[in-house]
């Protein structure tokens, strides 16, 4: 009935198997892939032929986890698994990053793409394994694939790179990458870092590179047992109708890209493709969308080629030169944090908010549920590229580009315990035209710490390019917009001036050395420290007074014993000093204590009643407290929190008190000395020696009663009377 075959490997202390043959016959490829007790099963399937009119690639790949794959049940109303949560959104764009490159241009088959977590185990990440079974799956498909390709994850502890870490390596460590590859080259880097050197992180991408080679002959062992038989591809000649484009408006395009600024560019380009349009007025639909394309490789090829002779890039800088920056903080009035980041024809204006604990993001994925109290968000309105378009939800890539500066960012944050808040900065690209990602890692940290976020050392980001034809390359520092588009790589390198502490790069072509990654790495060093320079100016430090508008956080740490007394009997205790207070608690397991409000004196008085709950009282120690009620022997006092002490008739004053009412009044304020406590907790009080103005301590001038304590003891009762009997039993 099936027809299996099966490639085993030893990979990274733990087994890798990819199967093909029993799951998913009729897709055009499927491979179920097996790392430790994750499991992974992709399918591809291609259209036959090509929609009218298309022009483009239509790869989609999605990428799902299954919450029964880690024996969980789906949180929500639902109880199911509906949409692609973020992780499987940044999952998706992690395979479709390295695969897309590797299809022949031309090629316009619908492909989809769909790896299926089935199995999770908890220590063996499946993004990682989805992504060697979607290469696999490609190979054994027919369809038009130049890989395979292979991932894996590395880590950095104590000076050694790890192979497919654990989860636990990975915390304890200072670097989460992921590295896609083919045999001979890099395809795609994904970076997570503590301020590693660019040399450090150099060589964990090799290392990386280098680990991969097993599991790329295993996926090629299995494609020579199982794949299907190659797709005929006509790739068409179109030698003849590129020479006579550029024979028409070559001239025009090579002036177009004279022009520094982008409107005008942009307008001088569209003036270029007007002209040519009369060329093949006559011809079909198919041959004038074509015409299009091949309009855009001539872009490509003039200005790769002028940067490649004489250096000279399409805003008149050199290959090194970081365009001008301008940075202004504050900018915002009733923001907690604000900065706005121009760098030339690129602009972000970034916010910063504080909250509370309960701001806190809840998630649920594979490995259960967990709050993340640091959120970065990426907007991308249509306008800032001058186009009308769809506004609303974010895109892939919106929250992709969110994911990246959250990187950037996340190694330098204060830790919870230094800065006990929940952190969201928002970021709304305003104008574009190269890197809003890295615009955004700048402005996330001016408006950090613009907002007193204590930051270890600020971050500045910078997109890196390549041009490559043959041996010769040239790489370009903050590149443009249409040097994205146009050129060969984006590599975004993002870090501190101690270290990198975000990477991604991807490429169009089928790889890049070690060698050009070295040269991009060192020039993208250059450029960050330029950057921060450039920041510096409008603001080096962290802010030491936060906004008025921010709440102020302050802790404290309660007895265990004491949390249920804190919070009272269905929260009654905890709602009552919220509402009196207008402070917000928020009690933990351990015993922390968050007090949050923009009102310092309201944090004072939640903090008061609190440590009245939590705190027992000193013998000899003086408390202002205030008179609860009186009665015939003296008055009780509320002088901790919900304690209440008796203040003796005798301990009022010094002269006798005949009547307690005529001295004392019901909510007064007095204070008071704590005498003693008996066994069962009841407090004795003395105002008579306090000072009730000052506070201080009086000394006890009364003379000790006759007696004393010198009294003889009580002697023994005489007998019953006379008469009584014995007691009955």
């Amino acid at each position: 009935m099936f027809n299996i075959h099966k490639q085993e490997l030893e990979w990274g202390g733990r087994k890798l198997t990819l199967e093909t043959g029993r799951i998913a016959r009729q897709a055009d490829g499927a491979v179920l892939a097996t790392y430790g007790e994750t499991v992974v099963l992709c399918a591809v399937t291609a259209a036959k032929s090509v929609k009218e009119g298309q022009d483009f690639f239509p790869l989609t790949v999605n990428y799902q986890e299954k919450y029964s794959a880690a024996g969980r049940i789906p949180g929500g109303f639902f109880k199911r698994e509906r949409g692609a949560t973020e992780h499987e959104t940044l999952t998706s764009r992690l395979i479709d990053r390295p695969l897309r490159p590797l299809f022949p241009e031309g090629f316009y088959n619908e492909i989809n793409v769909i790896a299926q977590v089935l199995s999770y185990d908890g220590e063996n990440e499946a993004d990682m394994v989805a992504m060697i079974a979607a290469s696999a799956a490609l190979c054994l498909s027919g369809v038009p694939f130049m890989g395979p390709i292979a991932s894996a994850r590395v880590g950095y502890t104590d000076g050694e790179y790890i192979l497919n870490p654990t989860k636990a390596q990975l915390a304890e460590g200072r670097l989460d990458l992921v590295v896609a590859g083919t045999n001979d080259a890099v395809m795609m880097v994904e970076s997570e870092a503590k301020e590693l050197s660019e040399d450090e992180m150099l060589g964990a991408v090799m290392f990386a590179h280098r680990g991969i080679q097993p599991v790329i002959k295993a996926i090629i062992a299995l494609a020579e047992k199982a794949a299907k038989d190659p797709w005929d591809l006509a790739i068409p000649d179109n030698t003849e109708m590129l020479a006579q484009i550029k024979k028409a408006v070559g001239k025009d395009i090579t002036a177009a890209y004279k022009l520094t600024k982008k409107s005008e560019r942009q307008q001088a380009l569209a003036d270029a493709k007007a002209k040519m349009k009369p060329l093949f007025a006559d011809a079909d639909s198919a041959t004038q969308q074509k015409a299009g394309k091949l309009f855009k490789k001539l872009e490509g090829e003039i200005v790769r080629g002028a940067i490649l002779k004489d250096g000279s890039r399409i805003d008149g800088r050199d290959t090194k030169t970081v365009r001008q920056i301008e940075a202004i903080v504050g900018f915002l009035p009733r923001t907690h944090g604000s900065a706005l980041f121009t760098r030339s024809e690129t602009q972000a204006i970034v916010s910063t908010t504080l909250g509370t604990t309960d701001a806190e993001q809840m998630i649920d994925g594979l490995d259960g549920l967990r709050y993340e109290r640091f959120m970065l968000h990426y907007n991308f309105p249509p306008y800032s590229v001058g186009e009308v378009g769809r506004f609303g939800a974010p895109s892939r890539r919106d929250i992709g580009h969110g994911k990246l500066a959250w990187r950037a960012v996340h190694g330098v944050l204060p830790s919870k315990e230094a800065f006990p808040y929940t952190i969201r900065v928002l970021s709304d690209i305003t104008e574009s035209n190269g890197s809003s990602s890295m615009a955004t890692v700048c402005g996330a940290s001016l408006a950090m710490m613009d907002a007193g976020g204590p930051l270890t050392r600020p971050v500045a980001g910078i997109a890196m390019g390549l041009i490559l034809e043959g041996k010769d390359f040239a790489v370009l520092s903050d590149i443009l917009g249409d040097e994205d588009h146009l050129g060969d790589m984006d590599f975004k390198v993002a870090g501190t001036s101690e270290g990198v502490t975000a990477l991604q790069m991807d490429i169009k072509i089928a790889g890049i050395t070690e060698e050009i990654m070295k040269v991009a790495l060192d020039q993208a060093k250059a450029g960050r420290a330029h950057i921060l320079g450039e920041m510096a100016k409008a603001l080096d430090h962290t802010r030491e007074e936060m906004s008025a508008h921010a709440p102020r956080i302050e802790t404290m740490q309660v007895p265990k014993d004491k949390i249920r007394d804190v919070i009272g009997t269905g929260g009654k205790v905890i709602r009552e000093i919220v509402a009196t207070t207008g402070a917000k608690v928020d009690i933990e397991d351990d015993g922390t204590v968050k007090i949050a409000s923009s009102d310092p004196e309201k944090i004072a008085a939640a903090r008061k009643w609190i440590e009245g709950i939590t705190q027992e009282a000193e013998v000899g120690k003086i408390y202002t407290g205030k008179v609860v009620s009186m009665v015939d022997f003296g008055a009780f006092v509320n002088f901790m929190g919900a304690k209440d002490g008796l203040v003796h008739i005798s301990e009022i004053q010094n002269d006798r008190v005949a009547v307690v009412k005529d001295v004392l009044s019901e909510g007064q304020q007095v204070k008071v000395k704590v005498l003693g406590i008996d066994d069962r907790g009841k407090v004795r009080l003395s105002m008579r020696l306090v000072d009730q103005e000052t506070g201080a301590e009086l000394e006890d001038t009364r003379p000790p009663r006759e007696g004393g304590d010198d009294r003889p003891p009580r002697s023994d009762r005489g007998p019953r009377r006379d008469g009584r009997g014995p007691r009955r039993d």
